[in-house]
């Protein structure tokens, strides 16, 4: 009988060495968007709101450009060298997430 080792799920990630600092990111917009929440709430000028949502906008388009690159540099060359039909699909998955960042 063949023991086989427990699979850690996290090995398949890019993003796992950068993991702290995506978290930090999240959390600083997390922060922005409930300053958002108070300027609504305090009735803050229009276009001072307008201003902060792009800087958000910039800011979640920053960390998925950064996993988008984690993910081809990683999961999407490891599918490559491996072939068949798991490269096909991994290349598949990152064209049409890099359509869905496009048209956002």
């Amino acid at each position: 009988m063949s023991v086989t080792e427990p699979v850690d799920e996290h090995a398949q990630h890019g993003y796992i060495g950068d993991k702290k600092a995506y978290l930090a990111r999240l959390k600083r917009i997390e922060g922005q968007a409930r300053g958002l929440q108070r300027m609504v709430e305090d009735e803050k000028y229009c276009i001072d709101i307008l201003t902060q949502i792009s800087a958000m906008t910039k800011a979640l388009e920053s960390v998925a450009l950064g996993l988008l690159d984690d993910h081809l540099t990683h999961c999407v060359v490891d599918a490559a060298a491996a072939g068949g039909p798991e490269a096909d699909a991994k290349i598949k998955e990152a064209s049409a997430a890099i359509a869905r960042l496009v048209r956002s």
